[in-house]
């Protein structure tokens, strides 16, 4: 069994005794605004409460170690707003592709990116296809979002366009960082998206948030309470759990053969 989860945490002899199925999870985060009730650190407190929330799942002999959380990325979008903070894309992307090199180097062969961020999707994306070329391991990338959301909280428009500061990220800082929350700030931002011709809405142009609303955020932050929070996060943790216990039983080498055709 690993003496902790944390892969900052291991003396270099650990690394070396490591089980072949160790999974590496790096969390992407950002730190940039929120809008007028959220403070700049949401990615990070949600992707990292997520992180915790799902370890305490795990069977205790699962192997995994979870990277230091990368915690400025790309934000370009936010810009506009002061406060926020960004790599270029492809800083970012080189960022990556490093922590990646060394995960292969220390003998680990699975790499999770979970993401917090929805401006990091793309650069990450291609991180994974360069990580698996050049060092040839698997690497999957997440985010809880991904996951669903409980029955009770299915909401079509706040999942279309809910993606900033709205109902679920302000349950989930409710529930993870309440302190940090000033509700009397918190309302209905509601998306200009919405009022796009439906041509538009389906394949939307690129955007600044301030082309959202001129709030930085978007959708219902003013419904979000403690209690969903609570949910999303613990049907976010109980579905990577799934997730990270699949894949320590995942044959990798069988899947990264190269035998030619």
């Amino acid at each position: 069994m690993i003496s902790s989860r944390l892969w900052q945490d291991l003396p270099w002899p650990a690394f070396r005794a490591l089980p072949r199925n160790t999974i590496a999870l790096l969390p992407v985060a950002s730190t940039e605004q929120h809008g007028p009730h959220l403070p700049q650190s949401v990615d990070t407190v949600i992707g990292e409460g997520v992180v915790q929330a799902t370890l305490t799942r795990l069977p205790a002999d699962l192997p995994l170690l979870v990277l230091p959380t990368v915690k400025v990325a790309l934000a370009a979008e936010h810009l506009r707003y002061p406060g926020s903070l960004t790599l270029s894309a492809e800083t970012l992307l080189a960022l990556v592709n490093d922590i990646g090199a060394s995960v292969a180097r220390a003998g680990i062969d699975r790499l999770v990116i979970i993401n917090s961020h929805g401006g990091n999707i793309p650069v990450l994306e291609t991180a994974a296809f360069r990580i698996r070329l050049a060092h040839r391991i698997l690497v999957l990338n997440t985010a809880w979002p991904r996951h669903g959301r409980p029955a009770a909280l299915h909401d079509p428009v706040e999942a279309a366009f809910g993606i900033h500061a709205g109902r679920d990220e302000t349950a989930l800082m409710l529930a993870l960082s309440p302190a940090s929350v000033r509700m009397e700030s918190a309302r209905d931002f509601t998306s200009r998206l919405m009022a796009l011709p439906p041509a538009l809405r389906a394949m939307p142009p690129g955007w600044q948030a301030q082309d959202l609303h001129p709030a930085g955020a978007v959708g219902n932050a003013a419904a979000a309470t403690p209690a969903m929070g609570q949910a999303l996060l613990d049907h976010a943790a109980t579905r990577l759990a799934e997730l990270f216990t699949q894949l320590a039983a995942f044959d990798v080498a069988a899947w990264l053969r190269e035998d030619e055709a």
